[in-house]
């Protein structure tokens, strides 16, 4: 991405910008334009049941597409179901350059908690059952999501899941045509070493602006051309995740070059890495024009010698 600063304004742009104004990416073999789209803020609160407003929600989905995204990311444990059915109904029968990724390695229970679904065959279960909500017979991208181990779990080591089986699963389910590549999400730069063997083509983890835990994750990625989808680009409403559009640099910066602060949040999370695909998800219809016309901010040396410079303000 070029750093030049252009001189229409990203305010001006809405409306009018499309996702392949941030250029194009191969995910899994397919061309999709770099900036996409995340359902996960499409259910109810708490990512749990139907959306406060389905229409809203439905025609959001309808205009990310309309816009030019061709990349959405979801999973069936979003709502328990209802981004996935939301997404059937907006868009299909999808696109033919349309792109869903979905993820495994989670379930909620009867009162919305998040609980690990990591057992090769759960795996299994949660691929079929992305398969049967979406509508289709195969799916282009499935990400393995990786749960952290509680602090003091009493679980005995025979109850753990090992990364092998599991890759084994995925394997087992990509030559079997239900899916077409696997990704990881939620992992550690040792895991993603033992992983990449087995032809990983994307890799999700939280990562932004401020919050760079993850560097060493990307920097395999660079050595390995695998595609960063960072998740939480702007922070989120989780507690101890640093907002990108609070920090006093970014509103500087977004002042000075007619930009919004989350647009140049998402900018540098596309200059710092050619192969970043984003996702920002919204239920808004003004911020995703917003977060599409991000693709239009360039950040110029200054912007970006700033914003580099933030790389310990997480744990600031």
């Amino acid at each position: 991405m070029t750093t030049e600063q252009d001189t229409t304004s990203a305010g001006a742009a809405h409306g009018h910008a499309r996702a392949e104004e941030a250029g194009q990416a191969v995910l899994a073999g397919h061309p999709v334009a770099r900036i996409g789209f995340g359902a996960m803020q499409l259910p109810g609160p708490g990512v749990w049941g139907p959306p406060v407003d389905r229409d809203a929600a439905l025609a959001v989905l309808r205009e990310a597409v309309e816009l030019g995204v061709n990349h959405i990311d979801t999973a069936r444990f979003y709502g328990d179901g209802v981004a996935n059915e939301l997404i059937r109904s907006a868009l299909h029968p999808y696109p033919e350059d349309l792109v869903l990724v979905s993820k495994v390695g989670a379930e909620r229970d009867e009162r919305g908690a998040w609980i690990p679904a990591q057992r090769p065959e759960q795996l299994r279960a949660g691929v079929e059952a992305n398969l049967r909500s979406l509508a289709l017979e195969h799916l282009p991208v499935v990400n393995l999501r990786l749960t952290d181990e509680p602090s003091g779990d009493a679980r005995s080591s025979a109850e753990r899941v090992d990364l092998d089986s599991q890759l084994a699963e995925m394997i087992a389910l990509r030559d079997e045509g239900l899916i077409g590549g696997i990704g990881l999400s939620n992992v550690g730069p040792d895991q993603l070493s033992r992983a990449l063997p087995a032809g990983i083509v994307c890799v999700q983890n939280a990562y932004s602006v401020l919050d760079r835990s993850a560097e060493p994750v990307l920097e395999l990625c660079r050595e390995a051309g695998v595609p960063w989808v960072p998740f939480f680009p702007l922070g989120s409403a989780f507690p101890n995740v640093p907002k990108v559009t609070e920090h006093p640099v970014v509103i500087d910066t977004a002042s000075r070059l007619e930009a919004t602060p989350a647009q140049i949040g998402l900018a540098w999370l596309l200059a710092h890495h050619d192969e970043t695909l984003l996702i920002p998800g919204t239920g808004s219809s003004r911020h995703l024009q917003e977060n599409v016309a991000s693709g239009a901010v360039r950040l110029d040396p200054d912007a970006l010698a700033a914003l580099d410079a933030l790389a310990g303000a997480a744990a600031s």
